[in-house]
C-alpha cells in the first residue's frame, strides 16, 4: 500500500472479530484498528468489513461519510488448517474493493480480473502446475480431513449434490434461494433416472454449528454423506457434480468432473460449467487455468501462518502438505495411559488428526470397556512400564508408543509447565533407552542422506549455533569467563536429574552427579572442570543436588547463572553420563566423552566408556543432526496450530528469547502453581477415560 518508509496505514473496523484475526493486518498491508464511538476517520486509510453481511452497513456508511475506501474481507479459497467455526485462524484472505466474489448481482474485483484475464494474461503454466498439485495433495479450503467415505460400488452413474449452510450469503447473492436446492435434486434425478445419488453435507453442519438445506425429506434412494471427508477423495468417486454456489463446485472442476450450477458462483458463466442461472455480464469464455490464476493467485492474499509475513500460494501449500504428512500418522484410536492432567492437552495436539480418537485413561480395564481393540494404539510417557498396560498391549498385539520431549523443546522448563514445541513419538522404543532399539537408532543405522538432506542438516545446525539454541533456553546469556591457565583444558560436566529414566536405562556403572564428577577428575586431573547443575534440579523440582563444598572438591567452578550454550562456547570438552548437552556440544565441534550410552554415542563421534554393540556405523555430524532433529521429533506451532519443521521452531523460539525474561521463576510461585495443577489432576482422576478433542 505504501513504501517501506511511510507510516503503517491504519484500517478501521467496527468488527471485534476482524481485530482478532492474527494475520489480517499483514494481508491488508496495515494495522487493523477497532473504531470507537467518537472516531471521525481522520487517521484512517480505509474501512474494512466482513463480506456482505448486514452488520457491515454501519462500516459502509462510515466509510462513505468519511470519504474512505471500503474493503470487503472474506476467507480465501484455501483458508486454514481447521474449520473457521472451530476458531482455526485463516492464512488466506480475500480483499475486494468493489463487491465480493459471491455477489453475482454486481461486478467484484474477481469478476473484473477474470474479464481481463484472457488466455494471454496471467501465468497459466504456474496455474496449471498448482492446480495439479492441489488435486494430487487433496488441498482444499479447510485442510483438516484427508480421508473419504467409501461410496457403494455400482455400475450406475454416481451423482454428487452439494448442500450448503442455511442462510449462506453465497446462495442469496448467487441469484439462488432455498428452492434452488430442491430444483437441483429434482433435475439431477430426472436426468439420471438410474443414478446413485449422494448429498454432501457442509463441514459446519457436520460440526453441529449450522444447518443445511437438504437435510430433511430426502428420497429414500438418496444417500446423505454426514461424515466429514476430504472433497477430492470424495470427488474422485463420482461422475457428475451438482451445486448451487458452493466452492466445492470449483474443486470438482479442478478434479476434472462435469459441474452443473443452480446459482451463479464466481466460476459459473465462463464456459466451464453447465449453468441453470445466467449473468449477462459474463459473456466471455475462460479456461480453468485463467479462472484459477485470477481467483487463487491474484484475488486471494496469503500470509505465512508461522512468520506472519505475506507470501505466495506455493509456501502455503508447503505448510499444508507437511502438516498432512504428520497428521496422517495419527489415524485411529489411541489410548494414553498415565499422563498427568496438565499434559493431556499438549499430548492431544501432537497426536491429533481429523480421524484420530485420543483417549486418556489410567486403567487397562477401563480402556477395554471403552473400545480398545487390536486396531487401537497405546501411548505412554517415556519408559513407563506399568504391568497392566504392558499385558494389555500383549493381549491385543499392540506395540506401545513412547512419548518424550524433543531435543529443541521450549523457552522455559517442562517442570515449570512451559509447553513443548517438539515431542517424540517412538513406536519401537525410546531414544534414551539403549537396552533395546528405538526409531532413532534405526534411522541412524539406515538413513542415507542425499545432497538436499545434507544441506538441510547443515542449515539447521548453523541456525542453532548462531542463535545459541538449546533444549530449554533458560539462564543468563552473558559470556562465561573462566580463570583457567592458557594451556589448561576446560571441561564441562553437565549435571542431570538422577532419577531420570535416561540415567536408569542408559548408565552402567555411574548413575549420580557426584559419581560423574569424581570419574572426570580422575580421568582429567589437570583440567579446569566446570560443573553445571541441571535446570530442574537447580529449580528445586527434581533430584540430583550436590552441596557446594562437596562439588568443589572435584571441580573448579559451579555455574548456575549461565545458559548452557554460554558454557559450551567457553569449554574444550564435555564429559557426561547421558545428557543432551553432549549432543549440543557435538553440534559445536566440541570433544565429547560419554560415561553412559546416550543416543549420540557409538557412532564414531564421541569417546565412549561403554560402547554399544548395535551401533557399528560411523556417522558424520550432518547425518546425526538430520536423523535426530529433522526426521525423529514432531514439531508443533501453538499459534498456527499445525505441525511444522525444525527450522520453523528454531525461528519461533528465537523470537521468544528476544522478548522474554529467562530467569527462573520465584520458588513460591512455582510451588503454588504445581500444587494447584496436581490438585486438579487428583479431582479428575475419578473420571476414568477422558476423551479430548
Amino acid at each position: 500500500m505504501e513504501n517501506n518508509n511511510s507510516p503503517t496505514p491504519i484500517i478501521g473496523t467496527f468488527s471485534r472479530g476482524l481485530v482478532t484475526r492474527r494475520h489480517l493486518g499483514a494481508a491488508l498491508g496495515g494495522r487493523v484498528l477497532r473504531l470507537g464511538r467518537h472516531n471521525d476517520g481522520t487517521a484512517l486509510s480505509a474501512v474494512v468489513g466482513w463480506g456482505r453481511k448486514d452488520n457491515t452497513n454501519r462500516a459502509r456508511s462510515f466509510a462513505a461519510n468519511a470519504g474512505l475506501p471500503y474493503i470487503c474481507i472474506e476467507d480465501g479459497f484455501i483458508r486454514s488448517i481447521g474449520l473457521g467455526v472451530n476458531n482455526a485462524q485463516p492464512f488466506g484472505f480475500i480483499v475486494d474493493t468493489s463487491a465480493i466474489y459471491y455477489d453475482a448481482t454486481r461486478p467484484s474485483d474477481l469478476e473484473i480480473l477474470i474479464q481481463s484475464n484472457g488466455e494471454g494474461g496471467g501465468d497459466l503454466d504456474r496455474a496449471r502446475r498448482l492446480m495439479a498439485r492441489i488435486v494430487k495433495e487433496q488441498i482444499y479450503k479447510y485442510n483438516h480431513v484427508w480421508d473419504s467415505v467409501r461410496l457403494p460400488q455400482t455400475r450406475r452413474p454416481r451423482i454428487l449434490l452439494i448442500d450448503q449452510t442455511r442462510g449462506d450469503l453465497s446462495v442469496t447473492y448467487g441469484m439462488a434461494g432455498a428452492d434452488s436446492f430442491r430444483q437441483m435434486l429434482d433435475s439431477a434425478r430426472k436426468r439420471y433416472p438410474d443414478g446413485a445419488f449422494f448429498v454432501k453435507t457442509h463441514p459446519d453442519v457436520i460440526a453441529g454449528k449450522k444447518k443445511g438445506y437438504l437435510l430433511d425429506d430426502l428420497p429414500a434412494d438418496v444417500m446423505r454423506i454426514g461424515d466429514d471427508c476430504n472433497p477430492y477423495a470424495l470427488l474422485h468417486q463420482v461422475d457428475h457434480v451438482y451445486t448451487v454456489s458452493s466452492q466445492m463446485g470449483f474443486e470438482a472442476l479442478l478434479a476434472g468432473k462435469p459441474v452443473t450450477c443452480f446459482g451463479m458462483p464466481f466460476y459459473a458463466g465462463w464456459g466451464v460449467t453447465e449453468d441453470r442461472v445466467h449473468c449477462a455480464r459474463r459473456g466471455v469464455t475462460r479456461s480453468m487455468e485463467a479462472l484459477f490464476d485470477a481467483a487463487y493467485l491474484k484475488y486471494v492474499r496469503y500470509v505465512d501462518p508461522l512468520t506472519g509475513d505475506p507470501c505466495e500460494l506455493e509456501q502455503i501449500l508447503d505448510r499444508i502438505v507437511f502438516h498432512k504428512q504428520v497428521a496422517l500418522e495419527n489415524k485411529g484410536k489411541v489410548f494414553c495411559f498415565g499422563f498427568r492432567f496438565w499434559k493431556r492437552g499438549i499430548i492431544n495436539r501432537f497426536l491429533d488428526a481429523s480421524d484420530a480418537d485420543v483417549r486418556f485413561t489410567r486403567r487397562p480395564e477401563t480402556a477395554e470397556r471403552t473400545g480398545l481393540d487390536g486396531e487401537s494404539r497405546i501411548a505412554v510417557w517415556g519408559l513407563r512400564n506399568d504391568t497392566g498396560v504392558m499385558k494389555l498391549a500383549t493381549r491385543h498385539g499392540i506395540r506401545v508408543e513412547r512419548i518424550e520431549d524433543g531435543f529443541i523443546r521450549s523457552v522455559g522448563l517442562g517442570s515449570d509447565f512451559a509447553p513443548p514445541s517438539s515431542l517424540i513419538v517412538d513406536r519401537r522404543g525410546i531414544y534414551f533407552d539403549p537396552r533395546r532399539p528405538s526409531e532413532l537408532e534405526n534411522l541412524l543405522n539406515t538413513v542415507v542422506l542425499d545432497g538436499n538432506a545434507r544441506k538441510a542438516a547443515r542449515r539447521l545446525r548453523r541456525s542453532i549455533i548462531a542463535l545459541g539454541m538449546s533444549k530449554y533456553n533458560t539462564g543468563c546469556n552473558e559470556p562465561l569467563h573462566v580463570d583457567a591457565q592458557p594451556d589448561q583444558p576446560v571441561v564441562l560436566v553437565p549435571g542431570q536429574v538422577e532419577d531420570d529414566a535416561s540415567i536408569q536405562a542408559g548408565c552402567v556403572d555411574i548413575r549420580t552427579n557426584i559419581g560423574l564428577l569424581k570419574a572426570v577428575r580422575r580421568q582429567s586431573p589437570d583440567a579446569y572442570i566446570i560443573y553445571k547443575p541441571h535446570p530442574d534440579v537447580l529449580a528445586g523440582n527434581r533430584r540430583g543436588f550436590i552441596p557446594k563444598d562437596r562439588a568443589l572438591s572435584h571441580c573448579d567452578r559451579i555455574v548456575t547463572d549461565r545458559n548452557i550454550i554460554q558454557c559450551l562456547d567457553r569449554v574444550d570438552q564435555v564429559h557426561t553420563l547421558t545428557s543432551l548437552t553432549g549432543f549440543e556440544a557435538l553440534l559445536r565441534d566440541k570433544a565429547v566423552f560419554t560415561y553412559g550410552r546416550p543416543f549420540y554415542s557409538g557412532w564414531g563421534l564421541t569417546v565412549d566408556r561403554h560402547p554399544s554393540p548395535r551401533r557399528t556405523r560411523s556417522l558424520t555430524i550432518d547425518e546425526l543432526v538430520y536423523c535426530s532433529l529433522i526426521l525423529y521429533p514432531r514439531y508443533y506451532d501453538w499459534d498456527a496450530r499445525c505441525f511444522v519443521q525444525a527450522e520453523d521452531v528454531v525461528e519461533k523460539l528465537r523470537k521468544q528469547l528476544l522478548s522474554r525474561d529467562l530467569s527462573i521463576k520465584p520458588s513460591v510461585h512455582r510451588h503454588l502453581r504445581r500444587k494447584a495443577l496436581f490438585l486438579m489432576e487428583d479431582l479428575r482422576e475419578a473420571m476414568g477415560t477422558i476423551r479430548i478433542k
